[in-house]
C-alpha cells in the first residue's frame, strides 16, 4: 500500500484538495484525502511525496498509435491535408507487423511519460491492440476501416474482424469507420450495423478538413480526385449529398450515444445542434488540424454552447507531442483568440482532458477521477500550486510529468523540473 501526497489533487469528483493524497492498494483507490488524516488512516503504508498538481490519469480521446515516431517527420513536413494523407498512405506500405508494434509502443512511451493512462486509439493494422494492452493503459481500441467501396467491402470486413477476433485480452475493443470520405455510404451503413449488433462503441474522423465538407456537399473537389486515382467507386463521387458532414453522418445512423467523433473543425451551428442532441461528443485535436492546415476548431462555440467535448492529440505524425497538457495550451489561445474567456476556461478544458474523453468513451465515472474503489490511474505535473491548478497545468503542464501511475504501477517517474515563473 502507497500513500502518494502532493500540494493539491484534483479528484474531478469536487473542489481541489490542499495538502493531501491518495492511498493506493494494489490496482485500486483505497481512499482520498487530506495528509493528517491519510498518514494517520495508513501510518504502515509506503509514503511518497510530489510536488506540484495530482490529478487523474488524462484521457486521450483520439490517438493513432501505431503512427509513432518513425512517422513524426510529417508532422514537420507542410504538407496540406490532402497531400498528406497521400503521404501517409505510401509510406505505411510494406511496413511489417513488427514495425508497426514498435512503432505503437514508441507512442505508448509518450502517453505514460506525459501523464495519460486511458486512450481512445484507433487501430489499422493491429499491433496498437497488443502495445496499448501491455502497457495496461484503459480506453477503447478502434479497429478501423478504411479505404472502401461496396465491391472491396467482402474482404474489408473480413480484415477488421479477423484483427477483432485475434486481439490479445486487456482491451475493449470498439469500431472506426474512418470517414466520410474513404468510405462509400453503403459501407459506412454497414460498418455502423456491426458495431451495434455487437455492443461495440463508434468512433468517426467528422468534418477535419474543407475538403471533406467539399466533397460530402457537392462530391467534388481533392478528395474526389484522388478517390478517383485510387479507384474508389464512392457514391458521393460527382454528385456529393448535398448535406453537411454532420448530417450525412446522421443520416447514415453514424451518430449516437454510442460514438464520440474526432476533429469537429467544420461544423456550424446547425450541426453543433445535431451532435447535442444525438448526444455525440467532439475529441478536438487542435494541434493537428493546425499542423495539416484543416482549419481551427471552434472551441469557443462547443464551449459556450455546452456541447460535450473532449481532447486528442492524434498521432505523431501531424502533432508535435502526445502531450494532451501541449493539447489543452493550444486550445485555450484558441478560444481566447475566438473571443470567449469563459469563467472558469481552464478548469472545463481539464475537465475535457478527463471527465469529457471518459464520458467520449462510455467510461464516466471509471476513468478520469480519483475516487475510492476506483482504478488507481494517476498523474503529477511539477508546476506552480500557489493560484488556480487548472491554470497551472494549462499554463505550465506541458512536458512536465512527473508521475504516472497505471492501475497501481508506478510506469512513469522522473525528478522535479525546477521552478516556473
Amino acid at each position: 500500500m502507497t500513500v502518494h501526497l502532493a500540494p493539491v489533487v484534483l479528484t474531478m469528483t469536487g473542489p481541489p484538495l490542499y495538502d493531501a493524497g491518495v492511498v493506493v492498494a494494489g490496482e485500486r483507490v483505497a481512499a482520498v484525502g487530506a495528509r493528517a488524516e491519510l498518514l494517520s488512516a495508513y501510518a504502515d503504508a509506503k509514503i511518497r511525496e510530489w510536488p506540484g498538481v495530482m490529478t487523474p490519469g488524462l484521457v486521450n480521446a483520439h490517438a493513432h498509435l501505431e503512427y509513432g515516431p518513425p512517422f513524426a517527420d510529417l508532422a514537420t513536413s507542410g504538407l496540406a491535408f490532402p497531400e498528406w494523407i497521400q503521404q501517409i498512405t505510401r509510406r505505411r506500405q510494406g511496413m511489417s507487423q513488427a514495425e508497426w508494434l514498435a512503432s505503437a509502443r514508441g507512442s505508448v512511451t509518450e502517453l505514460l511519460r506525459t501523464g495519460t493512462t486511458c486512450v481512445a486509439d484507433v487501430v489499422t493494422n493491429g499491433p496498437g491492440i497488443s502495445a496499448a494492452a501491455r502497457a495496461g493503459l484503459a480506453g477503447v481500441s478502434y479497429v478501423e476501416v478504411v479505404a472502401c467501396d461496396e465491391a472491396r467491402w467482402p474482404d474489408e470486413r473480413a480484415r477488421v474482424l479477423g484483427l477483432i477476433d485475434a486481439a490479445p485480452p486487456g482491451r475493449t475493443l470498439g469500431l472506426s469507420p474512418h470517414a466520410l470520405y474513404s468510405l462509400s455510404g453503403p459501407v459506412m451503413t454497414a460498418a455502423v450495423a456491426i458495431a451495434r449488433d455487437r455492443g461495440w462503441r463508434l468512433h468517426t474522423h467528422l468534418a477535419e478538413s474543407a475538403e471533406e465538407a467539399e466533397f460530402v456537399l457537392g462530391g467534388g473537389g481533392r478528395i474526389a480526385e484522388a478517390l478517383r486515382r485510387i479507384g474508389l467507386q464512392h457514391d458521393l463521387l460527382d454528385r456529393g449529398a448535398g448535406k453537411s458532414p454532420a448530417a450525412q453522418l446522421d443520416a447514415l445512423g453514424g451518430l449516437g450515444t454510442d460514438v464520440h467523433v474526432a476533429h469537429g473543425v467544420h461544423l456550424d451551428a446547425a450541426d453543433r445542434d445535431l451532435l447535442r442532441e444525438r448526444g455525440t461528443p467532439v475529441a478536438l485535436c487542435a494541434r493537428s488540424n493546425r499542423t495539416l492546415s484543416a482549419g481551427e476548431p471552434p472551441i469557443a462555440a462547443y464551449l459556450e454552447e455546452a456541447s460535450p467535448i473532449a481532447v486528442g492529440t492524434d498521432s505523431l505524425a501531424s502533432s508535435p507531442s502526445l502531450d494532451l497538457l501541449g493539447e489543452l495550451a493550444a486550445l485555450r489561445d484558441l478560444a481566447l483568440a475566438q473571443g470567449t474567456a469563459p469563467q472558469g476556461l481552464s478548469e472545463r478544458l481539464v475537465g475535457a482532458a478527463t471527465l469529457g474523453g471518459a464520458a467520449a468513451m462510455g467510461l464516466a465515472g471509471s476513468a478520469g477521477v480519483l475516487a475510492p474503489d476506483g482504478r488507481a490511474d494517476l498523474a503529477v505535473f511539477d508546476v506552480p500550486v500557489a493560484g488556480s491548478p487548472y491554470d497551472a497545468l494549462v499554463d505550465f503542464g506541458n512536458g512536465r510529468c512527473v508521475l504516472t501511475v497505471v492501475a497501481g504501477k508506478i510506469v512513469h517517474r522522473r525528478s522535479p523540473l525546477g521552478s516556473v515563473a
